[in-house]
């Protein structure tokens, strides 16, 4: 039997989709450790359901409320069947005490999600909508992008990006497509290649010029 077997018999359970696991502004008394499936992170804004993450299998999340003792933060729902280790506090404790490994890859994850908070408030705060778009492509690119002869390639699920962004799935694709047409990414599937990120930082610059000096 595999290591990871053994930990799911001791801490597993598996959830069906559409189960919402952690709800924003309840107690939180475990934390979660996704081996299989898909989870969806939201938040509620103005009625408004924003997610700010789909994590998978080697991801954890739930941990800063057996950290701190405050009320979940956001909500959690299984999207795809999820294999999930349901960690107390006091295992919890007993994992960080006794393997400093797991502490620092702990602490590594931590300060990506801050980053990536940051960056995604920094996206939303821009009024502009394609605006929105392009700055979050050029954040994925530097996140987590992946450098190719061609240029950078990119995760870019379509269809969850209008949650994220608070813009359309048609308007998203309208773009992509002029930007497609200028040679400025090439889009096949749900992976995006940015042919040159510094031209791309241009168009960005461009569209908050218009929007602030309007067709001058």
């Amino acid at each position: 039997m595999s290591a990871e077997d053994t930990l799911f018999q001791k801490f597993g359970k598996e959830i069906p989709p559409g189960t919402v696991l952690v709800r924003e502004g309840e107690p939180g008394k475990e934390m979660y450790v996704i081996q299989a499936g898909k989870v969806r992170i939201w938040k509620k804004v103005r009625d408004v359901e924003k997610v700010l993450a789909t994590l998978g299998p080697g991801e954890f999340f739930g941990e800063m409320s057996i950290i701190s003792n405050k009320p979940r933060s956001a909500s959690a729902t299984v999207e795809e069947t999820a294999r999930v280790l349901v960690i107390d506090p006091r295992t919890f404790e007993a994992m960080i005490r006794n393997n400093s490994e797991i502490a620092v890859r702990m602490i590594k994850k931590l300060s990506e999600r801050l980053a990536e908070a940051d960056a995604q408030i920094d996206t939303l705060l821009l009024s502009d909508p394609n605006s929105r778009v392009v700055n979050w492509i050029l954040q994925a690119c530097q996140a987590r992008g992946r450098a190719l002869e061609e240029g950078i390639e990119i995760d870019f699920q379509v269809r969850e990006l209008p949650r994220e962004l608070a813009v359309g799935e048609p308007a998203i694709r309208y773009l992509c497509h002029r930007l497609e047409k200028s040679g400025l990414i090439e889009l096949s599937g749900d992976r995006l290649l940015v042919r040159d990120t510094a031209r791309l930082f241009d168009y960005l610059r461009f569209l908050e010029a218009k929007l602030k000096f309007g067709d001058l």
